[in-house]
């Protein structure tokens, strides 16, 4: 048996990526750690392109030389047992390739222990869930380039293809490609929880019943807005619960899950002194939908506005949302995408800005209409410094930060928590303010520990002794 490619962990996404792969006429060698879903994939595949096996040595004996493994398990601890158990059986110049959302830097150093042994290592990012995973995910691949070259005619045909063009590309060295696809999710929680809110304005501000706010998802679907997200969520909205007959999405408690991407997001932004205050109010906002039961408690107790009867314009309002919606998303790409420049500028990777956004145009969660302009925007200047000031966008602001402005001050004055679409007008009015009030900081900052501070009309650092 010569079996072209081998995938180790067959749960949802694993067990996807070998459909997806022996649909496209790879030969498909199958391991995981139980029996049963090895059984439970044989049931839905084609025997002729899906082989299983039951023991590691087998499997890795199956595979054509230089071996190709893809690996889908769990991020952390998991990785690195399989890993352990492949390494008795590999040669040099075999592959070994990490799928799941492992953390860049763990890839990075699994990159270097793998080196010293002679066996290559690619970390890449997949986005799409089942169904991406299915039909074709968005790729993100990272290590050796040449390594790369050896893998790219499987991953570009198993990929998501928009216009022709596969939704993958290499990324750069090492973790580049988990870096990449962390970051991608942390813009995936920032663009959930964004249109969490817009919702909750119609819903419980405007007062729309849930059937037409799905209608307006759905037309919003069709303009500049078009995105997976956006045509999802007329769906949920739509759904009947099958035992209550109620909306599903009212009888789903109010506590969401992450998986820690985005709290990696945060931290290395954080670190690196990178300002991503949307994605990371997304995040705290999941943390705080935890405390379920003090929130309930501290309802009947904390105060809030004072009930105002002003009737608004649906049709304006509605508007209004729509604009502060695609602002939030603007104000959120920017943070990623600035996420993805200075990083690269730290650790010399070189990223591909303006393939990311193309590549993010199919197969992944956060698949969107203006991923185009983005591109666009990096192709005419690769440089730039925040994607707010690529031209277009300077325009759509200036047209658009005003319906942000209103949805957020009202919403702010009826007490209802907005913490991203805040973000995002905070964010935007930071990085539009030439003058700010961080002289006083660094006067605060000097005052009581000698910091030192800069002069605005001479070079050199001062010290002020301020009593």
């Amino acid at each position: 048996m010569s079996n072209t490619i081998g995938i180790i962990g067959l749960g949802v996404m694993g067990s996807s990526i070998a459909l997806n792969m022996a649909s496209k006429g790879e030969k498909v060698a199958v391991y995981n750690y139980t029996r049963e879903l090895t059984d439970q994939l044989l049931e839905r595949s084609n025997p002729e392109q899906i082989y299983p096996y039951y023991d590691v040595q087998g499997f890795v004996q199956s595979l054509q030389s230089p071996r190709k493994i893809f690996l889908m398990v769990t991020a952390g601890e998991v990785v690195d047992t399989v890993i352990r158990s492949l390494v008795p059986y590999l040669e040099p110049d075999d592959i070994i390739m990490d799928g799941g959302n492992s953390n860049y830097q763990d890839t990075a150093r699994r990159y270097d222990e793998l080196k010293a042994k002679g066996i290559d290592y690619l970390g890449i990012g997949v986005s799409g869930g089942e169904e991406g995973a299915l039909k074709g995910p968005s790729l993100m691949p990272g290590g050796d380039k040449e390594v790369y070259e050896k893998v790219a005619p499987i991953l570009t045909k198993i990929a998501a293809q928009v216009e022709g063009i596969p939704c993958c590309v290499y990324i750069g060295p090492k973790g580049a490609g988990h870096f990449v696809k962390m970051v991608h999710n942390g813009i995936e929680y920032a663009d959930m929880q964004l249109i969490a809110e817009a919702y909750t304005f119609l819903r419980e501000k405007l007062h729309i019943p849930l059937n037409e706010i799905a209608d307006i998802f759905e037309t919003w679907n069709q303009g500049e807005l078009k995105s997976y997200l956006i045509e999802i969520t007329a769906d949920i909205l739509r759904k009947q619960d099958d035992k209550t007959g109620l909306p599903l999405v009212d009888v789903i408690l109010d506590k969401t899950g992450q998986n820690g991407t985005g709290k990696w997001t945060s931290i290395q932004a954080i670190d690196n002194g990178i300002p991503v205050s949307i994605i990371t109010e997304s995040l705290f906002a999941r943390y705080l939908s935890h405390v379920k039961e003090e929130r309930v408690h501290a309802s009947s107790l904390l105060a809030g506005p004072e009930a105002r009867d002003e009737e608004l314009d649906q049709e304006k309002w509605i508007e209004y949302v729509r604009q502060a919606l695609y602002m939030g998303k603007i104000c959120a790409y920017a943070q990623g995408f600035t996420q993805y420049k200075r990083t690269s500028e730290l650790n010399g990777w070189n990223l591909p800005l303006k393939d990311i956004a193309l590549i993010f145009r199919g197969g992944c969660i956060i698949r969107a209409e203006f991923l185009n302009t983005i591109s666009e925007a990096y192709d005419a200047q690769a440089s730039i410094a925040n994607l707010l000031v690529a031209p277009y966008f300077v325009e759509k602001t200036k047209e658009y930060q005003l319906g942000l402005r209103n949805v957020v001050a009202e919403s702010m004055m009826s007490g209802m928590s907005f913490p991203s679409l805040s973000a995002s007008l905070t964010y935007y009015d930071s990085y539009r303010t030439g003058h700010s009030s961080a002289n006083l900081l660094q006067a605060q900052r000097d005052y009581f520990g000698a910091h030192t501070y800069e002069r605005t009309d001479r070079e050199g650092s001062f010290h002020t002794n301020w009593k």
